[in-house]
């Protein structure tokens, strides 16, 4: 059994983070959302992965390499344009072969894994298995629809009218029959190769497709509220480690990560949170939910419920929370009467301010 994950999305939901850099790569608790996926399906026993790849395939090969860190084989697949999730089944035939495959969405997110639906469907080997799971507005979703025995009778891409409120999760596992149907359907409206188009055609040609409706956590990290949500989970998660330095007077109180080479100077930091190697927090509180990656600088600050990149500060700027600050980032106050916001922001920002 192969897998094949998509990481070629522009990711327009995250923006203007993700016009510099890979929405697969924006760290949830200081690691890719994309590793998270990776070790799932290392997890599972798949060792072969084909990784489709658009825009931003420099900075997710750097960032993946040959796979062998995760104990994986990566093989990469290049798609000109985000031409739909069945488009990406269509151009990595040769890769797949004959070869059952999960599909795994590289911006999503599920907890505990893949491990038991994989082995799920190595042991009854249905033509497809789809994961379903209930949402509050299955409006933006792929959407399906049970019969009374539980059994899928159709499938939506984003529907007006929503048939009920499961949606479809990101991870999809085929046998070689799905090569037939992504060859049989044409694009939607929306230009795309829709692979719920191409489940419907299984359907129709009454192939046994199947559904799994999940209970465990899953989310899309497509846009700053779900990255925050996911941190906030994963970080539940952490134990207290200190590898860094935390001086005499500053105060760590719960689950809190401090990795090596980091500096607490005076500050007070509640876990859950972790703080990334080479970063130094001084004169500052670090709030539940909030990871700083390496190579930061907070100070004379509070920060809390929020992410911060690599390589970026924030200084003496009161309480940020609920925030994703992206790279190289400079956070400052700003000086001289009269008082007034001074902003730089990228295309399609969403700003919240005070007056």
């Amino acid at each position: 059994m192969k897998a094949l994950v998509l990481s070629g999305g522009a990711g327009t939901r995250l923006r203007p983070i993700t016009h510099t850099s890979a929405k697969q790569l924006v760290p949830v608790a200081n690691k890719p959302v994309l590793f998270y996926g990776l070790e799932s399906i290392a997890a599972a026993g798949i060792t072969e992965v084909g990784v489709i790849v658009g825009e931003t395939a420099a900075e997710i090969e750097e960032a993946v390499g040959d796979g062998s860190k995760f104990g994986l084989e990566v093989t990469y697949i290049p798609q000109e344009r985000p031409l739909g999730l069945a488009h990406a089944v269509l151009i990595a035939r040769e890769f797949l072969g004959d070869d059952d495959f999960v599909m795994y969405l590289g911006d999503n997110f599920i907890v505990g894994g893949i491990a038991a639906l994989v082995d799920e469907f190595r042991a009854h080997r249905p033509d497809a298995q789809i994961l379903l799971t209930h949402v509050p507005d299955p409006r933006a979703f792929g959407v399906a629809e049970l019969d009374a025995a539980g059994q899928v009778i159709g499938l939506e891409e984003k529907p007006e009218t929503p048939k009920s409120d499961l949606a479809l999760v990101g991870v999809y596992l085929f046998t070689p029959v799905i090569h037939d149907a992504v060859r049989a359907i044409t694009p939607s409206g929306r230009g795309e190769l829709e692979i719920t188009h191409a489940i419907q055609h299984l359907i129709d040609e009454r192939a046994d497709v199947r559904s799994t409706v999940i209970k465990g956590y899953w989310k899309d990290t497509g846009n700053v509220t779900d990255m925050l949500e996911v941190n906030r989970t994963v970080l539940e998660t952490v134990e207290h480690r200190v590898d860094g330095a935390v001086d005499e007077a500053s105060e760590l109180i719960g689950r809190v990560v401090v990795e090596e080479g980091a500096r607490i100077v005076r500050s007070r930091v509640v876990g859950p949170v972790i703080i990334g190697s080479g970063t130094v927090v001084e004169d500052s509180y670090i709030g539940p939910f909030t990871s700083v990656a390496e190579n930061c600088r907070v100070t004379d600050s509070e920060l809390e419920f929020s992410i911060v990149l690599r390589d970026s500060s924030i200084r003496g700027v009161g309480r940020i929370e609920s925030s994703l600050i992206g790279r190289h980032v400079e956070v400052t106050p700003t000086t001289g009467m009269p008082a007034a916001h001074r902003l730089v922001l990228g295309d399609h920002s969403k700003v919240q301010i005070r007056s």
